[in-house]
């Protein structure tokens, strides 16, 4: 390609389109479904319930600790498909590129999302490419699509949460949200920050295929922790405690929100999971969680009570208790 960057006419639909097309995503993404190269794809059909989402996803830098913004549209569709129940089996994904965006970074992003995409047994399978002139984009956008199978008759809903539920959390909190934080190098932050951005749809399923009966489940991204407990007492017209020394937290995080000043139950996760289950099925979920590479850290981290304002609350390492609620705005820079 000319001069190895991103023009405008790669944006164009005419070979330079055709060529970008070619060698960097029908190369990354191979497979039946996509190979005809038509306007769409045509899906094998089975007679199952089918679960759809999307998102788009813009982040800066493009490329950190533990991962990249390919890795992250993939992994932020799959587990937005696996906390519903669904195995995730299709993804479609469009690109927005800056002119002059360097080719080797695009197919390090499109390596990275055929990676992501292979590790949670599903298929990319159409997409779309734009191109807007130098200065009016931010590198790459990156907008996902999925479809996933459900495969268990739960159904998996705020709305099933009952006071006595356990909550879990499967992993160490904060992690993401402060490695972008990071890799920016506004703040000067050292040591071994790095984000958990991973496809949780296989863990996911070995709970279900266990008969773990889960009552509601969501992946803490933009918010974090807090932010998805309150949607979910919210939701559910409940309240819910967590307890501080219970949470998951390394010690990089640790000391970069004391530093930042930031709250780590609010910071971004993009490979942890918020799990509400019947307090009766803790121990068999945590045994299987902790099987898991992506849920060796999980853990029982609050309870579901019964109370008229439905808040969010944090119990203490010295035993009192503090409201955790919704932030209007938010704690950080977008990085995701």
């Amino acid at each position: 390609m000319k001069n190895d960057i991103i023009q405008l006419s790669h944006g164009a639909g005419g070979r330079q389109t055709q060529r970008l097309v070619s060698r960097i995503f029908a190369a990354a993404f191979e497979n039946p479904c996509l190979d005809v190269l038509n306007d769409a794809s045509v899906l094998p059909w089975e007679q199952d319930r089918l679960v759809m989402t999307t998102d788009t996803y813009v982040v800066t830098p493009l490329f950190f600790p533990g991962g990249d913004i390919g890795r992250l549209a993939v992994c932020g569709t799959v587990n937005d498909l696996a906390v519903m129940g669904a195995m995730p089996v299709y993804i479609s994904t469009g690109f927005i590129l800056e002119e002059g965006f360097a080719i080797a970074d695009l197919e390090k992003i499109a390596s990275s999302m055929r990676q992501a995409a292979d590790e949670a047994g599903a298929v990319i399978v159409t997409g779309d490419t734009k191109v807007v002139p130098k200065h009016k984009g931010d590198g790459v956008f990156i907008n996902t699509a999925g479809i996933g199978r459900l495969v268990s008759e739960q159904t998996i809903s705020a709305e099933q949460i009952r006071p006595g539920d356990a909550v879990i959390l499967t992993g160490s909190v904060g992690n993401h949200g402060l490695a972008v934080i990071s890799a920016r190098g506004e703040f000067g932050l050292k040591g071994p920050l790095r984000s958990d951005v991973a496809p949780l749809s296989g863990m996911v399923q070995d709970l279900l295929r266990a008969g773990i009966r889960i009552h509601a489940m969501r992946d803490a991204t933009r918010g974090g922790v807090a932010t998805v407990l309150n949607e979910l007492a919210e939701t559910a017209g409940v309240s819910i405690t967590v307890n501080e020394s219970a949470v998951p937290l390394s010690e990089a995080v640790h000391s970069a929100c004391t530093i930042l000043g930031f709250d780590p139950l609010y910071v971004a996760n993009e490979g942890l999971l918020v799990i509400v289950l019947p307090a009766g099925e803790t121990e068999n979920a945590l045994q299987i969680l902790r099987g898991h590479k992506y849920g060796s850290e999980a853990v029982h981290a609050g309870e579901v009570h019964q109370e008229a304002n439905h808040c969010v609350y944090l119990k203490t390492a010295i035993g009192s208790r503090r409201m955790l609620n919704m932030r209007s705005g938010e704690q950080l820079p977008r990085i995701c």
